[in-house]
């Protein structure tokens, strides 16, 4: 039976490490800058992405303090944010999920950046909101 958006809500556990991060924009050319700064890091999470038009890192801001001087012409976010994993592996063809979630913080208020990995999904949420982001995640686990 194919996986629904109530049975991973209800399954998942909503799992944070305390850290906070910051988003970090480089010119498209320090792609192998980031990249270097990301293996040297090694551990979860972060992320890169890479477009035609720049270089994203998204790592915490304790590593950020360590490898700043490596990423030349950065930009640092000015806010720093919290991450939600929701820890449920989660099949490809699930439609709907973080639309749901997505929804529910909207109305919140609450702004979310949503990271898709293989099989399940991460949250960043402002630092300032990620209590109240949680609450409403614990409460729409509940009405499932």
């Amino acid at each position: 039976m194919a996986q629904t958006i109530n049975d991973a809500l209800r399954t998942a556990k909503l799992f944070s490490d305390g850290l906070d991060y910051k988003m970090i924009h480089l010119p498209p050319q320090a792609i192998t800058a980031a990249a270097g700064v990301l293996a040297e890091i090694g551990e979860p999470f972060s992320a890169l992405i890479v477009d035609k038009d720049e270089v994203t890192l998204i790592i915490s801001t304790d590593d950020l303090d360590l490898y700043s001087k490596r990423l030349s012409g950065s930009n640092a976010s000015t806010e720093t944010y919290r991450l939600i994993t929701l820890d449920v592996v989660l099949e490809p063809t699930l439609v709907g999920f973080i639309a749901r979630i997505s929804s529910a913080l909207a109305s919140a208020g609450i702004t979310i950046m949503p990271f898709a990995a293989f099989s399940r999904d991460h949250l960043l949420v402002p630092s300032a909101s990620f209590d109240q982001a949680m609450s409403v995640l614990e409460a729409l686990q509940k009405q499932t």
